[in-house]
């Protein structure tokens, strides 16, 4: 990809100064550099230095600075008074109301009755701090963070396909690969800028191959899909086994590979031997004769990458269907290779480091909270008794189960807004006014942040130092560039005050916590990563700014880090290394010490997973008959937080819509622009009906940015609580519906008008 910089200021700006930075949306990862002046930031451009993005942004990366100085930021915490209003109070008081509500609910229902959600775009240091608090200060296995709505099944995948969490490829094998699958992912609204690297392979003389699967024709299958299995919703397991059942077939398996690093051919080989192409084609709709197509430039290139994101992780046997990606490697001995390797994507700009750090219910550096060995050297590391850890770790979807129940009493959460996010929403919106409720954000009008009984306002991008890791395991360096608003302060900051008040300590009566900045708290993160996996211990901030980034493991033995995993091949299976011991696809059960040793320890041999297809739960019939699926568009990131308060990025898609098939639509009588409602066994969602080719007949889309508590716009209004049982994530993909015509159209839809008021040109 040529260099090219792109960037959006302010009419008539003149930074005094710019400040190098990383793009604070998606997991790319792009360098970016922000523009100040006068204290204030005035504009974003790429860093042209930088390896991920060569000075290239997205619609998001080059509008983001807008939320920073937002008339509706959060300048000063709240509390909720005896007449129900939130009011302004100080710090003080905002941390009194905690400590002495978490003091009484501590000695009366203990640490168990406590829980923290927090994000996938905090930092580094951030996570690293809040997960130490969580489980050596408070005791609590309550912690878990909103990825695990979005990538929790990268983890679970790669954990059981390899026996470790951690990407094996760099963004460097997509320029050099000759086959590139997309499965669920839709890159050029997702991903913008490495669809931009993708496309740039296009003007090699041998221009790779792109294969994209996904049940609507996106933007990605209109610019650059050579092939589209755009299969009914639900069935990614049917068609990633009839793609290894052809590839078995067919011959076009590394056999040497398979015997030497693997582990249950003759097991997988008898699971998808059924799924014939007609079989297939029975079950997901897509032509026999394209998905012999897709097998034979899989199997005959010499370098495959795959992808993965939401279309599979938020869908029907989302573990199954990534662990059976990753299989499709194993086959063909295409990983730890040049151009070859199965991406299990990551979704936020920070989401890895969830993972890593231990703020998503793990344990800091891939430590197995069921292998005693770990334990006692992260108590040893921490200085804390070893019996305050080990504790299994708690999923959000078992944590709002909890409230719901009444077991947890508080719930802390920390920069995201499951009011518009979970599933099965108006459950989860009685449960969040049934807790006492922290929220903390940069924004105090939220659809959580308006049911807070304790408001925190925090610094966001841009406003603090840090770190975030991207989906090729790049950590980089965030600089802070300009002072919070008001009162506002850093989330490491309110951590540590908060630590400090609850006087925690080690086993030495020092304090638990101690270090007082980000630098110290990365430094200590360093000594906690080295020798694991995930090791960290040879980066330090001026080596991550002067690279623009550097991917793990970075040490003595890689001191510029490494670009790809398993080279050797040899994967972290055995019993002392494996990051879990193994959880069964299907009933999501983890195995004891003593299975694992006589079941799944394979000695540093890769597992090949598959199972049977099952069909979704949330099953069709007569009443509802469709299949609604939902996700992002290119202007907008998960709930508007912050891509609401551009006007560019507002104008670009300004409110909820219908995608409805053609067929579809001529069935139930409606036209472009009418009224529509979708109706779930659980709610609905009311819009315009946006009609055209885009989703294949029997389905229908639904942008989930839109989740206002004042109507019925939220895509999550239709998701049944369900998740998936190896990842717990939530499957939000496939809800059974049927479709009703409101109204007529009034007047043209936004998105036939050549103009909509308030649209904004973006340089």
């Amino acid at each position: 990809m040529q260099t090219r910089q792109l960037s959006q200021m302010d009419p008539a700006a003149a930074p005094d100064r710019w400040v190098a930075s990383t793009c604070g949306f998606c997991s790319v990862g792009c360098g970016v550099e922000i523009g100040v002046m006068g204290g204030e930031i005035v504009g974003v451009r790429g860093r042209e230095d930088h390896p991920v993005n060569r000075g290239r942004l997205g619609p998001k990366g080059l509008n983001q600075y807008y939320a920073n100085r937002h008339a509706t930021r959060a300048h000063y915490p709240m509390v909720r008074d005896g007449n129900g209003e939130l009011v302004r109070a100080s710090w003080d008081e905002a941390m009194q109301r905690i400590t002495e509500k978490l003091g009484q609910v501590l000695a009366t229902d203990g640490a168990d009755a406590v829980a923290i959600y927090n994000s996938g775009q905090l930092l580094l240091e951030e996570y690293y701090t809040l997960g130490k608090i969580a489980r050596a200060g408070l005791g609590t296995p309550n912690i878990d963070s909103n990825t695990r709505l979005c990538t929790a099944t990268t983890a679970a995948s790669l954990t059981d396909s390899f026996g470790a969490d951690g990407p094996p490829a760099g963004y460097e094998d997509l320029d050099l690969t000759e086959c590139i699958v997309l499965v669920g992912h839709n890159a050029a609204e997702q991903s913008t800028v490495l669809w931009m690297r993708i496309q740039a392979q296009r003007d090699r003389p041998d221009p790779p191959r792109i294969i994209v699967v996904d049940p609507r024709r996106t933007f990605t299958v209109q610019t650059g899909a050579d092939l589209h299995l755009a299969l009914q919703p639900g069935t990614n397991v049917a068609l990633l086994n009839g793609l290894c059942h052809l590839l078995i077939e067919n011959g076009w398996v590394d056999r040497e590979f398979i015997d030497r690093h693997t582990e249950g051919y003759e097991r997988f080989r008898a699971t998808v031997s059924g799924y014939t192409p007609e079989v297939v084609e029975g079950i997901c709709g897509v032509p026999a004769a394209d998905l012999r197509k897709a097998a034979e430039w899989i199997g005959m290139s010499r370098s495959t990458v795959t992808t993965c994101l939401q279309g599979v992780y938020q869908s029907n046997q989302a573990t199954v269907a990534a662990c059976t990606v990753n299989s499709m490697h194993l086959l063909m001995g295409k990983i730890g290779k040049p151009g070859s390797a199965p991406f299990q994507f990551a979704g936020q700009p920070s989401s890895m480091n969830t993972r890593e750090c231990g703020a998503d219910g793990s344990y800091p550096a891939y430590r197995n909270w069921q292998n005693p060995r770990h334990m006692r050297d992260l108590a040893k590391r921490w200085n804390v008794p070893v019996e305050r850890l080990g504790q299994k770790p708690v999923s959000a979807p078992e944590i709002f189960e909890g409230c719901a129940e009444g077991q947890i009493k508080i719930l802390w959460n920390i920069c995201t807004n499951p009011a518009v996010s979970m599933m099965s929403r108006e459950k989860h919106l009685r449960t969040l006014r049934g807790v006492f409720l922290i929220v903390q954000d940069c924004f105090a009008d939220t659809e959580t942040a308006r049911l807070a009984d304790v408001f925190l306002p925090a610094a966001m991008w841009g406003e603090k130092t840090g770190c975030m890791t991207n989906a090729e395991r790049r950590c980089n360096l965030l600089q802070k560039a300009v002072e919070p608003p008001g009162e506002a302060r850093a989330d490491l900051d309110i951590f540590l005050d908060f630590a400090r008040r609850m006087d925690f300590r080690d086993r030495s009566g020092q304090p638990l916590i101690g270090y007082a900045d980000a630098r110290g708290a990365f430094d200590e993160w360093r000594e906690i990563s080295r020798g694991t996996i995930p090791d960290y211990s040879g980066m330090t901030y001026e080596k991550l700014l002067e690279r623009g980034g550097i991917q793990w493991p970075c040490n003595a033995e890689f001191p510029e880090g490494r670009t790809r995993l398993y080279t050797a091949p040899h994967f972290p299976t055995e019993e002392q290394r494996a990051e879990v011991w193994e959880y069964d696809l299907r009933s999501g059960h983890e195995r004891s010490v003593r299975d694992y040793r006589s079941h799944a320890d394979t000695g540093g041999r890769a597992r090949l997973l598959a199972a049977e297809f099952e069909p979704p739960a949330d099953h069709t019939d007569a009443e509802y008959p469709l299949r609604a699926i939902s996700g992002r568009q290119a202007y907008h990131w998960h709930t508007r937080t912050k891509t609401g308060k551009s006007p560019a990025l507002t104008a670009g898609a300004p409110d909820v819509f219908i995608a409805v098939n053609d067929s579809d639509a001529a069935h139930y009588g409606i036209a472009d622009g009418d009224t529509v409602r979708v109706v779930s066994r659980r709610g609905f969602v009311e819009g315009p009906a946006k009609v055209g080719d885009v989703v294949r007949e029997g389905a229908v889309f639904v942008p989930w940015h839109y989740g206002e508590l004042d109507r019925n716009a939220a895509a999550n209004n239709l998701t049944p609580e369900l998740w998936d049982p190896a990842s717990k994530q939530p499957i939000q993909k496939g809800s059974a519906v049927r479709l009703e015509r409101v109204s007529d159209g009034a007047g043209a839809p936004w998105w036939r008008d050549p103009a909509p008021a308030g649209r904004v040109e973006m340089r």
